[in-house]
């Protein structure tokens, strides 16, 4: 599902981490550059696909968490690009009448989006906009103009897999904070996040390799300590088990190896 041209406004002289991601999970949204910055990502941080691939199974189980404790709509900040296993895909398996908003700043994924959710024909319960995840005031108004979320009940909101490609000086922290605090009470808050913390010398040294090929790229990589990752979360309290390596979040027949990759879900109780 990869458009004829690419979309106005996307950058084809650097490499791109929604588009690499999808490269690393085995999609057809993306281009050479994002190719040949892959090679280089696997190269030096040779565990990339398996830690992708661990990431991404945390989002279904993540999701389907918030669907079994009454969390039915969702806003999916940083969403990336459309492959196998959305996030409306896995809710509306077990609720046919579960909502998603799905927002990025990547020109390449919110095209695929709209195409995938032309295509499935269901405006009236999925959206996607284009924004940039810090820009919270423009996120949250657009969020609720589709009409899509109802902001009277809980909402699953989601950053899985794209914090590390947010450094500090976005005021990432503080948009979030706002996101906490504009959410319903019930909310559940999934994260998921790279992490150095905890993990053998030689992983750490073939981290510190790939953010340094990710400064080649328009989304270079930001490493954060778990307790760094944890403050993302406020006072919001953690599900069991907590802030744990994702193959070992309610885990299925995931190979719990992958420590470099690490999430967690939270509510908003007051």
């Amino acid at each position: 599902m990869k458009p004829d041209h690419p979309p106005a406004g996307i950058d084809l002289d650097r490499p791109n981490a929604a588009r690499a991601y999808d490269w690393a999970l085995g999609g057809t949204a993306n281009w050479a550059i994002d190719r040949e910055y892959g090679e280089m990502a696997l190269k030096a941080y040779p565990q990339l696909r398996q830690a992708t691939r661990a990431n991404r199974a945390f989002l279904g189980r993540a999701v389907r968490f918030c669907i079994e404790n009454g969390v039915t709509q969702f806003l999916d900040l940083g969403s990336g690009i459309p492959t196998m296993g959305n996030v409306h895909e896995i809710a509306d398996e077990l609720d046919q009448d579960s909502r998603c908003v799905y927002v990025d700043v990547e020109p390449v994924a919110v095209a695929h989006a709209r195409i995938l959710l032309e295509e499935e024909g269901d405006p009236d319960r999925h959206a996607v906009i284009h924004a940039d995840l810090c820009n919270h005031r423009q996120v949250w108004k657009e969020a609720f103009d589709t009409g899509v979320l109802d902001p009277d009940k809980p909402i699953g909101m989601l950053t899985v897999a794209v914090l590390h490609f947010v450094p500090d000086s976005t005021g990432v922290a503080d948009a979030i904070r706002a996101y906490r605090d504009l959410l319903p009470v019930g909310s559940l808050y999934v994260i998921s996040h790279l992490t150095d913390s905890e993990v053998e010398t030689d992983t750490k040294s073939q981290l510190a390799q790939l953010k340094e090929v990710s400064k080649r790229s328009s989304t270079p990589g930001v490493l954060r300590s778990t307790e760094e990752v944890r403050t993302f979360f406020g006072d919001f309290e953690l599900v069991e088990p907590g802030l744990v390596p994702v193959g070992e979040w309610h885990p299925d027949d995931l190979d719990p190896t992958v420590r470099t990759a690490i999430g967690g879900v939270a509510r908003k109780t007051r």
